[in-house]
């Protein structure tokens, strides 16, 4: 377990460090320098990216990677420019987002079928969150909007819901037909536990509450998060989920660390913040205990044996733990330091290739390693742009949502109990934050044209 006496002792001293490399130079105290290196490492990610270009589809990267990975990928990108200000990809990351959204703007394109889960289309609902989220610039007024999005997906996965099996739940897949259908595994759960959590604060609907609760319970009680908060991957529903699948991955612990903190902010109930602090507690075991506690891949790093997935999962901690800092602020003192240096050894692995600029997988090298790839360049992104979270405001929600008037979708969601269409409820969500904290340029930031302000 991760003491705060540890924490205090010697990681703040790494905030003082700057790391210089071949390829990239990261200050970790100096802004500009965080943005310099993010601009470095997204340059060389959307170099992979074909989808704007003569013969390309949008929204999709090569036959390598999975349709989830290019959703995660557009997310960070939003992600990027939030952080950044730098609007150079925004034009190809709505695209993107809206070619990919299906007959029914839900994020269930026919061509994706053969391999779409519950967890696929659900990266892509947390891309159009985090777009209403952060005053991502609004689609065409024909298209549909990110929040109407989100909202959609949201409401398919309702009907999802299994009491066939293990108390309810998720199946991983969505059609018989694919291989994993009989599997209900934490990473389904848990990304549609972080989407209702953040629609709950984001529209001050009780049912998002509600559902997000009933999921995160659900996942408790059928071992997928154990005594311990360890997040396990799956179990199989024709064993009525009778036996787990112990492995761990980074991106399904984030999902439940940042999904507890915003239904902490949005509740102020103690048990949230418990049931965060101890889900980051348990996630130890992603950190190095030497290396200045570095994130690594457990299940797969140490064994050389990652697969094309598995390389982008460190992107999707990294991003949990920045925004749960924004919305849990006593986070801050015990995540910041592992993501310093974190984003320190990204760092130095960005400096492979015949370019220089490459990123590896294995953080905890001091020299790039020979890997590369889509996920490389996303979780070393990731890493680095979070350390600008206190530079950022926290996200917006319909109340105060000036710049992004993301609408909802017609078809609001499922009411849990009734089947009805529940109306919204002010006082059952919106974030809560500091203000003070932030520069009056940043809340500024927030209201105006985002898009053209370099923060």
């Amino acid at each position: 377990m991760r003491s705060i006496s540890k924490v205090f002792g010697a990681a703040w001293s790494i905030l003082l460090v700057s790391h210089s490399v071949a390829g990239i130079t990261l200050d970790v105290k100096d802004p500009a320098s965080i943005k310099s290196a993010a601009s470095t490492v997204a340059y060389k990610l959307f170099q992979s990216y074909s989808g704007n270009k003569t013969g390309g589809v949008p929204g999709l990267l090569d036959r390598d990677y999975y349709w989830w990975e290019a959703g995660s990928m557009f997310g960070s990108a939003i992600d990027y420019w939030y952080y950044t200000g730098d609007a150079q990809y925004n034009e190809i990351t709505s695209q993107a987002l809206l070619w990919q959204v299906g007959p029914n703007d839900n994020y269930m394109p026919p061509n994706q079928s053969k391999s779409l889960g519950n967890d696929d289309q659900c990266f892509w609902a947390i891309a159009a969150m985090q777009a209403a989220e952060s005053g991502f610039p609004n689609p065409p007024a024909d298209r549909p909007q990110w929040l109407s999005l989100a909202q959609a997906v949201f409401d398919t996965q309702v009907m999802r819901w299994d009491n066939s099996s293990c108390g309810g739940g998720l199946k991983w897949q969505i059609f018989t037909f694919n291989n994993g259908y009989n599997y209900k595994n934490s990473l389904s759960a848990g990304c549609f536990f972080n989407l209702a959590s953040r629609l709950a604060a984001y529209t001050g609907n009780h049912t998002h509450q509600e559902w997000a609760t009933r999921m995160y319970e659900w996942t408790t009680n059928v071992g997928l998060i154990s005594p311990e908060y360890s997040v396990f991957d799956g179990t199989d529903d024709t064993e009525n989920c009778t036996s787990l699948n112990h492995i761990q991955w980074t991106q399904n612990a984030g999902l439940f660390i940042y999904g507890a903190s915003v239904m902490w902010n949005i509740t102020q109930d103690q048990v949230w913040k418990q049931r965060a602090e101890n889900l980051w507690n348990a996630s130890d075991v992603f950190f190095t205990s030497t290396n200045n506690q570095v994130m690594y891949e457990v299940a797969c790093e140490p064994s050389n044996n990652c697969d094309v997935d598995q390389y982008a999962f460190k992107a999707n901690l990294a991003r949990a733990m920045a925004a749960s800092i924004k919305v849990l602020p006593s986070f801050k003192s015990s995540m910041m330091p592992y993501l310093v240096a974190s984003a320190q050894a990204a760092a130095r692995q960005c400096n492979g290739g015949s370019d220089g600029i490459t990123c590896g997988t294995h953080w905890t090298a001091d020299t790039w390693d020979g890997s590369y790839g889509v996920g490389q360049q996303l979780s070393a992104l990731e890493v680095i742009q979070s350390l600008l979270i206190d530079n950022v405001p926290a996200p917006l929600t319909s109340a105060n949502a000036v710049h992004s008037t993301s609408t909802s979708s017609s078809n609001q969601s499922t009411n849990s109990s009734t089947g009805s269409t529940p109306s919204a409820s002010a006082n059952s969500g919106a974030f809560r934050t500091n203000m003070s904290n932030f520069p009056l340029l940043i809340l500024l930031g927030a209201l105006g044209s985002i898009s053209s302000l370099a923060l």
